[in-house]
């Protein structure tokens, strides 16, 4: 895989990123907020939100002093884009699935 969707896949393949993203689903958070709940350093956890950054999951906002990180919603269509190309594939296999149940059960 290559091109802009690679770094989005590449945010949502740990699944400590996908943790984090789920916190800042429920609300914005400092870098201290993030870390709390793991048994890692922040700096560990700022590479963290780096990648998820990189992937455009998240953004940033300064409030004096504070960076708060924030979820955003617009990154994540490059994923949503390529799982829907597949969608016609099941689809399909879906409805065929379906017709072969239906006539199983016309058959005596």
């Amino acid at each position: 895989m290559s091109g802009p969707d690679q770094p989005a896949f590449r945010a949502l393949a740990d699944p400590t990123r996908r943790e984090i993203l789920r916190m800042l689903k429920m609300r914005e958070m400092t870098i201290a907020e993030v870390a709390e709940p793991f048994d890692m350093t922040r700096a560990a956890v700022k590479k963290h939100l780096t990648v998820l950054a990189q992937g455009g999951m998240i953004r940033t906002r300064m409030q004096g002093r504070e960076v708060f990180n924030i979820i955003d919603p617009e990154g994540f269509r490059p994923v949503a884009d390529w799982l829907t190309y597949f969608e016609t594939f099941w689809d399909a296999r879906l409805a065929d699935l379906k017709a072969a149940i239906e006539e199983e059960e016309h058959t005596p």
